[in-house]
């Protein structure tokens, strides 16, 4: 299988959220040692997105940088915080239109959620799904995760690359390196720096073409007062319970009085990003993905 387009030049990227250490450590490591990351056939660069806010250590310094890449906000020269302002940046150095555009973005990520290892694509493109039917063959534990309508297609930072994907991995609390999920990690890119080398050399080998893919369908709010005050957590048999079927009638929260709230639906889902620190103040308390079994 050989790509249509070939890869010139990767960027990969840590340290779009300030306290997300695993990606922003990866960094460091690969711009001490570059020959970790080098492959023959196209150049590979490296971004510490946010520094910041990782010096800081949080997740940013006036909004959140992994949305700000929309086309219509990247042009408005009105808005000026500092994520607005590295996010034009960014985009000159990398995007689509600069003279130094990268074919591929690979963003690194970590999650307070039990995700484990998790591949994050923003669409089910051919490029996307052979390179996660390939992933899952090689790293048979890892989760393919799409965030279809979610709107990270074009709001992410990796959606400036001509194709680009994510590693989510937890769960890891804010500010904290885990030393499993790091090298769990750096095996990955390495993963996938060798298959776009293959592919660029058309010498990639067989490998299988189905994969289970987790869609997503709706992300869900707490439950909220008339002041917008959260009055339930989430349930503690559903806590820690990502990529686990939540059926209809299944305890999801448990109210501050006691009061247990059931999941009610039609359809069996498959919750991810469970109670995920970084989400409070979005309003999601989960994302509700459906389970396909994918063949490319």
């Amino acid at each position: 299988m050989k790509l249509s387009n070939r890869i010139n030049r990767v960027l990969i990227v840590g340290g779009t959220h300030g306290n997300e250490f695993t990606g922003a450590y990866l960094i460091k490591l690969f711009e001490q040692f570059p020959e970790l990351i080098h492959r023959d056939s196209f150049e590979t660069l490296t971004l510490l997105a946010n520094p910041q806010a990782f010096a800081v250590g949080r997740r940013y310094i006036d909004k959140d940088l992994n949305r700000c890449f929309l086309r219509q906000n990247l042009d408005d020269a009105m808005l000026c915080s500092y994520e607005e302002l590295l996010a034009r940046n960014i985009d000159d150095l990398y995007g689509q239109n600069s003279k130094s555009s990268v074919d591929f973005i690979l963003d690194l990520h970590s999650t307070t959620a039990n995700m484990g290892v998790t591949i994050l694509i923003d669409n089910e493109e051919p490029f996307n799904l052979q390179l996660a039917a390939y992933l899952s063959d090689v790293h048979p534990a890892i989760k393919i995760y799409s965030s279809g309508n979610s709107g990270r297609s074009q709001n992410a930072l990796r959606s400036l690359g001509k194709f680009g994907i994510g590693i989510e991995v937890g769960s890891i609390p804010q500010g904290v390196l885990n030393a499993d999920f790091f090298l769990k990690t750096q095996s990955i890119i390495y993963t996938i720096l060798d298959y776009l080398e293959l592919c660029n050399e058309d010498k990639l080998p067989a490998f299988s073409n189905t994969f289970i893919l987790y869609k997503y369908i709706e992300a869900i709010d707490y439950i909220r007062n008339e002041y917008g005050e959260i009055t339930a957590m989430i349930h503690p048999q559903l806590q820690f319970k990502d990529y686990e079927a939540l059926n209809s009638g299944d305890p999801i929260f448990l109210r501050f009085d006691g009061q247990i709230i059931p999941y009610v639906a039609k359809l069996t889902t498959y919750p991810v990003f469970i109670n995920e620190a970084a989400y409070y103040e979005q309003g999601t308390a989960m994302c509700l993905t459906q389970k396909h079994q994918i063949t490319i």
